[in-house]
C-alpha cells in the first residue's frame, strides 16, 4: 500500500490492514519461513496470522500445550502430519486443523516436497515467542531444548511431558 494511500483519509475508526504478497515480516527459524501476516496490532491483540513454509523433512517442535490460545493451521499446499496426542493426522491442501487450549499438539514435513501453511493465533500471543526463536536462530545457533521450553513458557506454552 502506498503511503499516499494510508493518510489520504483521516480515520475515524480503526484502520483496515491490507497485507501484499510481499509483505510482512519475515521469520526464519532453521528450515522454517514464516511471514506474519497480522501480528496483532490491528485486532486489538485478538487475532495474529502467519503462513509457513516448512521445508521438506522438516521436524516441528515438540508436543506442547498453549494455555491461553487457540491455534488453527490451514494447509495450503504438501502435506503436515499432526500430531495430537498419540493420534497421527496427514493434512493435506484445504484441511483446517484447529486445537485448543490445553490440547497436546505438533506438526512436521515428512515429505519430500515443502509444505505452506496459514496458522492463527486467537489471541495473538504467541507470535513474540517466533520472534524470540528466531533470535536464537540470528547467533547462529539452534536453541537448546531447554532454551525453547523457557522461551515457551513465556508465552503460556508448555511441553507435553507426559507424551515425550
Amino acid at each position: 500500500m502506498t503511503e499516499a494511500a494510508k493518510t489520504s483519509r483521516p480515520q475515524t475508526g480503526p484502520a483496515i490492514s491490507v497485507m501484499g504478497p510481499g509483505d510482512g515480516e519475515t521469520i526464519i527459524l532453521g528450515t522454517t519461513r514464516m511471514r506474519v501476516l497480522e501480528d496483532g496490532s490491528h485486532t486489538e491483540h485478538r487475532l495474529a496470522i502467519a503462513e509457513s513454509v516448512l521445508a521438506p523433512h522438516t521436524q516441528g517442535p515438540p508436543q506442547h500445550r498453549h494455555a491461553r490460545h487457540d491455534e488453527g493451521f490451514y494447509i495450503i499446499s504438501g502435506t503436515v502430519r499432526f500430531t495430537v496426542g498419540d493420534e497421527e493426522h496427514d493434512a493435506t491442501a484445504g484441511t483446517l486443523v484447529m486445537v485448543p487450549p490445553g490440547i497436546p499438539h505438533t506438526f512436521a514435513n515428512r515429505t519430500d516436497q515443502p509444505a505452506v501453511m496459514l496458522s492463527t493465533f486467537t489471541p495473538d500471543l504467541y507470535v513474540q515467542y517466533f520472534r524470540d526463536l528466531q533470535d536464537t536462530f540470528t547467533v547462529g545457533r539452534s536453541p537448546t531444548p531447554q532454551a525453547n521450553i523457557d522461551a515457551m513458557k513465556r508465552y503460556a506454552t508448555e511441553p507435553a511431558t507426559d507424551l515425550a
